[in-house]
């Protein structure tokens, strides 16, 4: 029975699970989208979501506790810098697990974990709506248009011949 097994273990010795991830975390944080299995996932979003709601208080202290877990100066300051001002109003769930389906050689669940202040394709604007276009009206539209650029067609063309008319019937005249 598995009775107080809170942490899957993923296979790995605990400081090689440590150290996955850390660095799944790092490339998290830097990426801010990462593709990986779904287990993994969920064991990232575990140690990430407390690393972050730490970095929304920029102190000493708390920068020491974060960089114990990410062992990585870079991604520290662009949490501390970037991503905790981008996601300072929010009170937690900063990351978003999107499963995409199941990998071709083994059949292992996939997914992206990526931070969800980031994603600029769920953050746009659904408010616009979209006409859904259907055959007859788009060739209602262009028989339209064609019927209208013809007319204007035929209008400059009997502009045109009104002065190439005028042009004729006055005489030449040297003028030296």
């Amino acid at each position: 029975m598995r009775h107080n097994k809170k942490i899957n273990h993923l296979g790995r010795t605990s400081s090689h699970r440590k150290a996955m991830l850390s660095n799944m975390a790092v490339s998290l944080i830097m990426h801010k989208r990462i593709f990986t299995t779904v287990p993994k996932a969920k064991a990232l979003k575990k140690v990430v979501e407390p690393i972050i709601t730490r970095s929304k208080e920029d102190t000493t202290h708390s920068r020491r506790i974060v960089f114990k877990t990410l062992q990585d100066k870079e991604s520290l300051t662009e949490l501390f810098q970037n991503v905790s001002q981008k996601i300072g109003d929010r009170p937690g769930g900063y990351t978003r697990i999107i499963k995409t389906g199941h990998r071709l050689g083994d059949n292992a669940p996939m997914c992206f974990i990526e931070l969800v202040d980031y994603n600029e394709n769920m953050l746009k604007d659904s408010t616009t709506v979209t006409k859904t276009r259907r055959r007859r009206s788009r060739r209602k539209a262009t028989d339209t248009a064609t019927v209208a650029s013809a007319a204007t067609q035929v209008e400059t063309t009997s502009e045109a011949s009104e002065d190439v008319k005028d042009t004729t019937d006055k005489p030449i005249t040297d003028k030296e």
